[in-house]
């Protein structure tokens, strides 16, 4: 895809550009947009720079149908010599080329786009009739056309300064993607009904010191930590996995202060912290401007790389100190390795478990509660919830495992009168596998990275 084109082909390709310009023009009567991208050198076409003009043709469309402003007509030609965007638009010509403008100046990214706007008599509108000013030199920030024309800065230095404003441009967008998604999961989790044990909108579970809203606040305070996880893994990709691991550890104890103090106390989302602190970290770690990973079995895989060596001296350090945790504890007695022994092993359950009984679920055409509910109960079924068994004891535990793994047996898309009358039992007998949602929301949240464009 990365070729160097020639003046001559650039030449051609304007005056193709110029004669399906003119041909619209006359078929529809209407102003027309060119979208095109100002990139420097001879190489003008890139995984990246398609990228780029994907998210100036999302925010062209989007802003048209937000002011009203119908595309009669549409239509792209992604070629070596550049990506190229034609749009016949019922509206006038200032409206639109004001909508352009903008998008132009909406953003550091919008200082690549060049969305031209034709009147119905081909004349090219300016940025000044619509109150927009000069651009400004991505190089040195100096407005107006001046450095252009005289050429003060390098092909070189052009290139460096647009590959700055796209990487930083798509780094911020997924960090905020991120965010956006593993705080809806946390949402989605919580708000999935019923879980046997756990906090729903039906009730408290087995809790008396939280509810929905103990868990809505913790989300909307943990919203930060995601992005900032992925950071990390951006900017120690180049180190040791385990450094990352490291640096997310600490991050990790940031976030669990700021979860305590929107909770007055109350621990709703540690073990989420840590499970999705690492599944944001191994996203950071595999991100590339061009294509952020949407790999699952890479991610998790990674999320392994990264935990194995810091889990494995955790256990080794129990052998020879009391245990602090229930979790701790049931490794010294029963061998159970619990959170992370998943994330040493790049969380099995989330992966072999929880991801393929969500997605069976909704391709039965279940609603995403009634799906989450379903993987909720594969995962208890598995008996490896340290909670339970701190809850309620070994064999308890292994016997509400059973029941979940019954009913799933019995049927496999149980109705949630069933999963119902398990709350109630898990209730009665103080069983909440906490555990088990924290990879339930690992699950939400992978399942939607992955089905982004």
């Amino acid at each position: 895809m990365e070729q160097e084109v020639t003046l001559t082909e650039m030449l051609e390709a304007r005056e193709a550009r110029v004669r399906a310009q003119d041909s619209l023009r006359e078929r529809y009567g209407v102003p027309v947009i060119s979208f095109t991208l100002n990139i420097a050198g001879p190489v003008k076409d890139s995984p990246l720079i398609r990228r780029a003009f994907r998210t100036g043709q999302e925010e062209l469309r989007t802003g048209l149908r937000a002011a009203k402003l119908e595309a009669l007509w549409q239509g792209e030609n992604l070629a070596p010599t550049g990506c190229e965007g034609l749009y016949a638009v019922k509206g006038t010509a200032k409206e639109v080329k004001a909508l352009c403008v903008s998008i132009e100046d909406g953003s550091p990214l919008g200082r690549l786009f060049d969305m031209d706007v034709l009147d119905r008599d081909g004349r090219k509108l300016d940025r000044e009739e619509v109150g927009g000013g000069p651009r400004n030199c991505i190089v040195c920030g100096a407005p107006g056309k001046g450095c252009a024309s005289r050429r003060v800065h390098t092909v070189e230095q052009l290139q460096k300064a647009t590959r700055r404003i796209l990487e930083d441009h798509f780094a911020a967008a997924g960090r905020e993607k991120v965010s956006a998604l593993v705080t809806q999961a946390l949402l989605d989790e919580v708000c999935t009904t019923p879980k046997p044990g756990l906090v729903d909108r039906a009730n408290n579970g087995s809790h008396r010191d939280m509810d929905i809203f103990t868990f809505t606040a913790s989300a909307a305070a943990l919203a930060p930590y995601w992005g900032q996880c992925f950071q990390i893994g951006r900017e120690t990709a180049r180190r040791t996995p385990s450094k990352t691991f490291r640096a997310l550890r600490a991050a990790g104890q940031g976030a669990e202060r700021a979860m305590f103090s929107a909770t007055n106390g109350v621990n709703t989302h540690k073990g989420a912290i840590f499970t999705l602190g690492t599944i944001c970290g191994a996203i950071g770690r595999l991100w590339s401007a061009e294509a952020p990973c949407r790999d699952l079995n890479a991610i998790l895989s990674e999320c392994g790389a990264m935990a194995s060596a810091a889990v494995e001296a955790d256990f080794a350090a129990l052998e020879v100190r009391t245990a602090h945790t229930a979790g701790e504890r049931a490794y010294l007695e029963r061998g159970l390795t619990g959170v992370r022994g998943e994330a040493a092993n790049g969380f099995p359950s989330v992966r072999d478990v929880a991801l393929p009984a969500l997605c069976r679920a909704l391709e039965a055409g279940l609603s995403k509660n009634d799906a989450g509910a379903i993987a909720l109960l594969h995962l208890a079924a598995q008996g490896t919830d340290t909670n339970m068994v701190a809850r309620g004891g070994p064999e308890r535990a292994k016997k509400a495992a059973e029941d979940c793994a019954r009913l799933l047996e019995r049927r496999p898309l149980p109705e949630m009168e069933e999963i119902s009358r398990l709350d109630q039992e898990f209730i009665r007998d103080n069983l909440s596998p906490g555990g088990c949602a924290d990879l339930l929301a690992a699950a939400f949240f992978l399942q939607s990275w992955k089905g982004i464009e």
